[in-house]
């Protein structure tokens, strides 16, 4: 790799930083490692390529384009938290991710009742929170939404800090943030 292919790696892992809270290589690592996996059944329970999953987790691309991908991912954090945690063995693990593989990401918005793992109905919180942050970077980047984001906080800072919590912040503060703001 050359040094302006480095450059633009290194820009792409700070993006990703900023849209998924790290670079997507230390992510997918995580859940490699956590859930015993390897490159080939991750891409494929994602529902990517295994070029695009190699090419996202080098930097070569920034962004996963299709908002079910994204929530694929972020069903997969939860259940290696849920493995981390003891709740579930390793064949309950399996079957959840093949699981995880058949769905389209679904939305909150179609009343389907989404369970953990261990039988757990997700909170709908959390839920609804991921949608919000799914459609915002499915339609900008964190950098855009950010500048937006800047642009409106001098007339309208409650929407400025939607779009940065949302668009740009960690699932854990936008949940946050909507729970403080449903009382």
């Amino acid at each position: 790799m050359d040094a302006s292919q480095q450059e633009a790696a290194a820009r792409a892992q700070e993006l990703q930083s900023q849209w998924y809270g790290e670079p997507l290589g230390v992510l997918f690592r995580r859940l490699i490692d956590d859930l015993g996996l390897n490159q080939a059944r991750l891409a494929t329970v994602l529902g990517l390529s295994a070029p695009m999953l190699s090419q996202l987790m080098s930097g070569q691309r920034a962004k996963i384009g299709n908002p079910a991908v994204v929530q694929r991912v972020q069903a997969l954090q939860d259940l290696s938290a849920d493995v981390a945690r003891g709740d579930i063995s390793a064949g309950d693990a399996t079957q959840r991710m093949d699981e995880i593989r058949r769905t389209a990401g679904g939305s909150v918005l179609n009343n389907a009742t989404q369970h953990t793992s261990s039988g757990a109905t997700q909170t709908p919180v959390k839920r609804v929170v991921r949608e919000i942050q799914s459609l915002l970077r499915s339609v900008s980047d964190a950098a855009d939404i950010i500048e937006a984001s800047a642009t409106l906080a001098p007339t309208h800072p409650e929407l400025a800090e939607f779009l940065r919590v949302y668009g740009a912040g960690r699932t854990s503060d936008a949940v946050k943030h909507y729970e403080e703001h449903q009382n």
